[in-house]
Formats: C-alpha cells, structure tokens, sequence
C-alpha cells in the first residue's frame, strides 16, 4: 500500500505501481543519481551509458531477489513519472529500500515531503523506518532533519533508523 498523500499533496504527486513499461525511465533516473560520481572517470559517454545499464540491471535485479514482496512504486507529479519510491518490510519495520527523483523535481521539497509522509504511515502503524544511504549522500543530511539516527555502518552505506 502506497504511503498517504498528505505532505506531498501540495506538490500534486501520486503513485503507481511500477511495470515493466517504465524499466526505460526507471534505467534513466539510475543514471541521473550517478553522473556526478561517474564525471571524473573521463569515460567516453557510451561507455558510461553501457556501465550505468548495467549497474542499473544489477541493482534492479537485487532489490527484486532480496525484497520480494516490497512495493515499486513510481512517483508521478501531475500524471507525469517523476521518480521512483522502492518500499519494504514487515510489521515492525519500513524499509525505505529506494527514493529518487529526476534532477530537476530535487531539492525544491518533494522528497522531504515523500518522506513525511513515509514516516508519518509508518509511525501510525507502529513501524520504525529503515533505510541504508551512501556515506557521501547529501541525502544523509535530510534524513538527520526529519529524525533518522544512524544505527550502523559498513564500507558502503550507512543504517539509519527512526523509531515511532
């Protein structure tokens, strides 16, 4: 079940189930998260392009195999896809497998909003909400505001949660 639209109402954004239709949007969004990290390589574009579909197949593969039954949502804004919205769990626990947005629709407050309203379903329900993020994410900064606490770290992605 999709999160409420409370917060995020005010920026007409909707979900919808993710098909296999929108895997071409979805590949792109992957890339725009990465093209910052991939600029310094010097790669010409079309190998950046075959390495981040093939990051992106093994990433979607992954998160398909490891959280079976989560929900893959796409964002829309006005009927038009604007991210994606990856969700997990059980009934103590949220895990926020995935949040992105297009480039232009970040920082502007639609993702603090999505993620009100995460929180604020998942508070309701009694659940603490999960979430990995890379230790270099700006993101890490937003998810510090709205309460989450880091509650471990590998080499890669640091573990925050926030309890009801």
């Amino acid at each position: 079940m999709p999160p409420p639209v409370a917060a995020a109402r005010a920026f007409d954004i909707s979900y919808r189930p993710m098909t296999d239709d929108d895997l071409p949007f979805v590949a792109a969004l992957y890339a725009s998260t990465r093209t910052e990290e991939l600029a310094p390589m010097g790669w010409p574009e079309a190998m950046q392009a075959a390495f981040l579909d093939q990051q992106h197949r093994a990433q979607h593969q992954h998160y398909r195999a490891h959280y079976p039954g989560a929900e893959w949502l796409i964002v829309e804004q006005r009927g038009a896809a604007i991210g994606r919205l990856y969700l997990g769990g059980d009934s103590t626990e949220l895990r926020l497998i995935d949040i992105a947005l297009l480039p232009e629709h970040r920082g502007g407050g639609i993702g603090g909003a999505i993620l009100a309203d995460v929180i604020a379903g998942a508070q309701a329900a009694g659940r603490t909400v999960v979430l990995h993020v890379d230790p270099a994410n700006p993101a890490r900064r937003l998810y510090a505001r709205l309460g989450f606490a880091e509650a471990g770290a590998s080499q890669t992605a640091v573990r925050m949660e926030l309890t009801p």
